[in-house]
C-alpha cells in the first residue's frame, strides 16, 4: 500500500459487524462469526492485547488514524509500524466480514 493509499485508508472509519460475536476472556479477544444457520461456525478468531484494543475502539465514530493514535499512546509502538498492522489487521478483519466500513 503506498503512502497515498495507506492516509487514504486511515481516514476509514468501520464498525463491528453483526455477523460476529466477541467475547473477552483474560487479555484475549475471541471472534465467532455467525452463520445465517444456528451452530455453524466456520472459525473462532482470537486477538491478542492489541488486537483487541483496536477490536474495542472501532465504534462506526473514530476514523483508523484516530485509533492508530491511541494504539501508538497506550502500547508505545511507531507510527510507522502502527500504520502498518493496523492496515493489515483492518484488511484482515474486512475478508472475513467482521468489520463494516461506516
Amino acid at each position: 500500500m503506498t503512502d497515498k493509499s495507506q492516509g487514504n485508508y486511515l481516514g476509514k472509519r468501520f464498525r463491528t459487524s453483526d455477523s460476529v460475536v466477541s467475547r473477552k476472556i483474560a487479555d484475549e479477544f475471541i471472534l465467532v462469526p455467525i452463520q445465517s444457520k444456528s451452530g455453524d461456525l466456520d472459525f473462532i478468531y482470537t486477538l491478542n492485547e492489541v488486537g483487541g484494543r483496536i477490536w474495542e475502539l472501532i465504534d462506526g465514530q473514530n476514523q483508523l488514524i484516530d485509533i492508530r493514535n491511541k494504539i501508538i499512546k497506550e502500547f508505545e509502538i511507531g507510527p510507522d509500524q502502527a500504520d502498518a498492522d493496523i492496515i493489515e489487521f483492518l484488511e484482515q478483519l474486512e475478508q472475513i466480514k467482521a468489520v463494516n466500513e461506516v
